[in-house]
């Protein structure tokens, strides 16, 4: 076991403090990553304030990790010492189930390990990223090529491949046309990506206030959906809508926007029930769906895309002893795109 410094929430809703926290002793497959930069990421606040129910304390957060391999296990194949590398929302699962095989470890039918607030297989609780060090099995731990820099890498972890894996799956590109709803941490790069797969996109936001911003990320359009004329001119439009908001949304009002057999894919979680009148899905053949991040495969091939279209995230980079303002920040919006910490101030 080692002693390392971390920023935890000790209890639900409480301040995140500096810390100590034990890793465990790397193993045969283990392998021992200095952490650089963590994202901030809003499920962090969902998780940390149980606002998806009961949670362990104290509780480390952040699976958006970047840093570099400092030990391996005698076991270890795909790592070595100095390796660039990421970890993101898994650390585990039974490897044996048909999703597990098929590359869906996000879908793992004898139970995914979550990078944080989870209990690992050996019966431990999991720490996240707000930490000076991690110990992960290399085949949970990604690859992040030379062409981008850890700290904007760090986000592509969740952010990057929750907008990845349902553009991806649902066909965005040359000639489609996709909507983000929300430019916040998980919308920007849903831009980003849209753009870079070659589809035609559209944010929908409450407002304009950030029109340049989406125009400069990639968007050919921007709509303020506060105004009810965008529900009208923009009828039909859309083969898919990406909604990367956490709270909840007028389902009935934003499938008006689909074209005949059209998607409307949730990435954000809201804590609160939607309502949703079936009819709004019957007429025209729609379809309304949800995705969560994607396999540990899939991940690298993510963040090999970005790479090679040359973006990571847009970040704002902090110090630890900023976490909590971070925090009241994210609730209020006040961030372009996504907070990192730099873990060298723990």
């Amino acid at each position: 076991m080692t002693s390392v410094a971390a920023y935890a929430a000790p209890s639900a809703k409480a301040p995140l403090e500096r810390t100590t926290i034990e890793r465990r002793a790397v193993r045969e497959h283990d392998v021992l990553i200095d952490i650089k930069f963590a994202g901030i990421c809003h499920s962090d606040i969902h998780q940390a304030h149980e606002g998806w129910g009961k949670a362990i304390f104290p509780m480390v957060p952040g699976h958006e990790i970047a840093g570099i391999v400092s030990e391996v296990g005698p076991g270890v194949t795909k790592y070595q010492v100095g390796d660039r590398v990421g970890v993101g929302c898994l650390v585990d699962s039974c490897r044996e189930c048909d999703n597990c095989k098929a590359g869906l470890e996000q879908h793992c039918t004898g139970g995914s390990v979550g990078t944080y607030n989870a209990i690992g297989k050996d019966g431990e609780p999991t720490y996240g990223g707000y930490s000076e060090k991690v110990v992960v099995d290399e085949n949970f731990v990604v690859r992040i090529p030379d062409g981008l820099s850890l700290d904007v890498a760090a986000p592509l972890l969740c952010a990057g491949i929750t907008t990845y894996s349902p553009l991806k799956h649902w066909g965005a590109g040359p000639g489609k046309k996709v909507a983000v709803i929300g430019l916040g941490g998980l919308g920007h790069m849903g831009v980003k990506i849209a753009h870079a797969l070659g589809a035609e996109v559209t944010v929908l936001s409450q407002s304009l206030r950030k029109k340049d911003d989406g125009l400069k990320l990639g968007a050919d359009h921007y709509y303020a959906t506060s105004d009810p004329k965008t529900f009208e001119e923009l009828a039909g439009s859309f083969d898919l809508i990406l909604s990367t908001v956490s709270a909840p949304l007028d389902f009935g009002a934003y499938l008006s926007l689909l074209r005949t057999g059209g998607a409307l894919v949730n990435v954000g979680a809201p804590e609160e029930p939607v309502a949703l009148n079936l009819f709004s899905l019957i007429g025209g053949n729609k379809t309304l769906a949800g995705s969560m991040i994607g396999g540990i495969a899939e991940t690298q091939e993510m963040l090999d895309f970005c790479a090679v279209h040359g973006f990571g995230a847009e970040i704002e980079v902090i110090s630890a002893d900023q976490i909590n303002e971070a925090y009241k920040r994210v609730l209020d919006s006040d961030v372009r795109y996504r907070f990192v910490i730099d873990t060298a101030t723990i």
